[in-house]
C-alpha cells in the first residue's frame, strides 16, 4: 500500500526509520530490530540513503528485504546531489523490481558528498520530485525542517522553496527531528497560510545523552528546550535513568502532537528498538506528564 492511501484511511499515521547497517553483526542486530518493531504493526518504515552517492543499492537492498521477508511496507529515501538523472533511473528501476512504489525524495547533504563526486544535474529536491512524478509508478514525498532548513536564510524563504517541492508532486513531508512541538504546530501553520496542504508527519526521536544532543545543535541546528538540557544533565551517567527520562520526555512530546492535530508519528530509530517500541506503548497508553 502507499503512504498515500494509509494518510487518507483515517487514523493515525505511525512509522519508523532505518539506516543501512555496514557490516554482518549491525545487519543481524537490524533485522532483531525490525522483526521486534514489525509486531506493533507500523504502517510503514522508512530507509536512508548516503547523500555521498556511494553504494545505493545497499538502500534498495535493504527495502527489497525489509518488504519480501519482514513484510513491511517501505519508503526508499533517495538523494540526488551525487547523482546524474541516468543513475536517477537506474536506482528507480531497481526498485520497481523490488515493487517498492514509495520515495523519499532528498537534495542530500552537502558536506557529506566526497570530493568531485558532486553532479549537476540536480541542485534542489524538487527537481528529483519532477523527475520521479513523470517517470511514473511511485508515491513521492519530502523532507522539512519546522525550525527552516539550516542553509535557509529564513523560514519563510524556506517554505516557498518547500511550495516549490510540494507543486513538484511532493505528496506528503515528513518534518526533520525536533524537541519543542511549538515549532511544529507554528511550522504547520505557516505552511497551510502558505497553500501547503499535505500531510505533514512529524519526526521524533528520543535523545540518549548529553553528547548527543550537543551534536544535534551543532550539526543540525536544532533548538534544546531547557526541560530537556535539564534532563540529560541531569541523568547523564545514569544509564537507565537516561533512558527512562529520554523515552517520558518524547512519548508526552508526541502525545501533545497527536493531540493537536499531527497526522501520526515518524520515529527516528538509529537501527534500535527498545526507546521506539516504549514510546508507541506509551503513547497508545494513558497520557502523562512531561518529566521535569
Amino acid at each position: 500500500m502507499r503512504v498515500t492511501e494509509r494518510l487518507k484511511a483515517g487514523g493515525r499515521v505511525f512509522s519508523f526509520e532505518f539506516y543501512p547497517p555496514k557490516t554482518a553483526e549491525d545487519t543481524a542486530k537490524l533485522f532483531n530490530t525490525a522483526l521486534e518493531l514489525k509486531a506493533l504493526s507500523p504502517d510503514f518504515v522508512s530507509v536512508t540513503n548516503s547523500s555521498s552517492g556511494v553504494t545505493p543499492y545497499r538502500t534498495v537492498a535493504l527495502c527489497g528485504v525489509l518488504k519480501v521477508q519482514f513484510g513491511l511496507e517501505v519508503v526508499a529515501h533517495l538523494t540526488c546531489l551525487a547523482h546524474t538523472r541516468e543513475e536517477i533511473a537506474e536506482i528507480c528501476g531497481g526498485l520497481k523490481k523490488m515493487d517498492i512504489a514509495n520515495i523519499l525524495a532528498l537534495r542530500g547533504d552537502a558536506h557529506n558528498v566526497e570530493s568531485g563526486a558532486r553532479r549537476r544535474d540536480y541542485d534542489h529536491a524538487s527537481q528529483l520530485t519532477a523527475d520521479l512524478k513523470k517517470t511514473g509508478g511511485f508515491t513521492v514525498g519530502g523532507a522539512c525542517y519546522p525550525e527552516k532548513h539550516p542553509e535557509a536564510p529564513s523560514l519563510e524563504a524556506d517554505i516557498a522553496h518547500l511550495k516549490e517541492k510540494v507543486s513538484a508532486g511532493a505528496e506528503y513531508l515528513i518534518t526533520q527531528l525536533f524537541f519543542d512541538n511549538a515549532f511544529y504546530f507554528k511550522f504547520v501553520e505557516k505552511a497551510a497560510a502558505a497553500g501547503i496542504n499535505v500531510p505533514i508527519l512529524p519526526g521524533l526521536m528520543p535523545l540518549t545523552g548529553y553528547k548527543q544532543m550537543q551534536n544535534f545543535t551543532q550539526m543540525m541546528k536544532v533548538s534544546v528546550p531547557d526541560a530537556l538540557r535539564k534532563g540529560l544533565e541531569r541523568w547523564d551517567g545514569d544509564k537507565d535513568g537516561l533512558y527512562k527520562f529520554s523515552v517520558d520526555y518524547a512519548s508526552a512530546q508526541a502525545r501533545e502532537l497527536l493531540e493537536g492535530g499531527a497526522p501520526g508519528l515518524h520515529l527516528y530509530t538509529l537501527n534500535r528498538s527498545k526507546a521506539a517500541i516504549a514510546i508507541l506503548k506509551n503513547v497508545k497508553g494513558e497520557p502523562a506528564q512531561r518529566p521535569a
